[in-house]
C-alpha cells in the first residue's frame, strides 16, 4: 500500500477538471485519503522543486503553481505511485496517450494540469509539503 500526491495545477482548476481527475482516480481503485484547495505558499513550491533550483524553467513553474488555486490531494492504494503517473500520462501533453488525464485535455507542458510524485521517497517528501498536519 503506498500514499502519493497529486496536484491539480491552475489550469485544471480553472478549467474545472477537478471532479473528473478525481472521478479517474476512484475510478481505478484508488483512495483519496487527503484533498484540499488552496493558494500554494511560495515557499511550499519553492521547497517541492528544489531538485529543479538551478533550472532555465525553475521560476515559471514556481510563478505558475502560485498563480491561481491548486488541489492537493493524498492518494492511497497498490501500487499507487505508478498508477496515477501512468494515468496523467507523459509530462509532455503532446507525446501523451490518449485515454491520459494529459492526452485528453492538456495542450502545453507549460500547463500540463497535473504533478504527481514520481516514486515513493519523493512521495513521501511531498506529502510532508503539502499536507504537513498528515492525512486521514
Amino acid at each position: 500500500m503506498e500514499t502519493t500526491l497529486v496536484l491539480i495545477k491552475p489550469g485544471g482548476v480553472q478549467r474545472n477538471l477537478i471532479g473528473e481527475i478525481t472521478r479517474r482516480i476512484e475510478a481505478r481503485n484508488l483512495k483519496v485519503v487527503g484533498m484540499k484547495l488552496i493558494h500554494a505558499e511560495r515557499a511550499t513550491v519553492e521547497a517541492h522543486y528544489a531538485e529543479h533550483k538551478e533550472r532555465p524553467f525553475f521560476k515559471d513553474v514556481c510563478d505558475y503553481l502560485t498563480s491561481g488555486p491548486v488541489v492537493a490531494m493524498a492518494i492511497q492504494g497498490t501500487n499507487a505511485v505508478k498508477a496515477i503517473r501512468a494515468m496523467m500520462g507523459a509530462t509532455n501533453p503532446l507525446e501523451a496517450t490518449p485515454g491520459t488525464v494529459r492526452g485528453d485535455f492538456a495542450l502545453t507542458i507549460d500547463d500540463n494540469l497535473t504533478h504527481s510524485s514520481s516514486d515513493p521517497e519523493a512521495a513521501a517528501r511531498e506529502l510532508g509539503l503539502w499536507f504537513p498536519e498528515g492525512t486521514v
